[in-house]
């Protein structure tokens, strides 16, 4: 099957490891720009140090939403938009 001009570039499948998670991607069948409205990922770590270090390596050259703190769910939650234009919410899990 032909490829439409610029599908070259794309990515067909990778893998992120988080922890013991795997996370599978892909770029999306569409010739529209990427568009990440209207959801977030939630990234929920085992530690405050995990929860730390993940929620500043997104951030940065992101946005911070909300900043890491204590809620009545979690000892430590916040939210963020990364350099991707990709919102995260990220915390402890209980």
């Amino acid at each position: 099957m032909p490829l439409p001009p610029g599908w070259d570039r794309k990515v067909m499948h990778a893998s992120l490891q988080v922890g013991a998670m795997e996370l599978m991607l892909s770029d999306g069948d569409s010739a529209d720009p990427a568009s990440f409205n209207g959801f977030r990922l939630s990234l929920m770590l085992e530690d405050e140090d995990a929860a730390r270090r993940a929620f500043d390596k997104l951030a940065a050259g992101g946005s911070v939403e909300m900043p890491l703190g204590p809620t009545f769910w979690a000892p430590l939650f916040g939210m963020l938009t990364d350099r991707f234009g990709i919102g995260w919410m990220v915390g402890i899990a209980l």
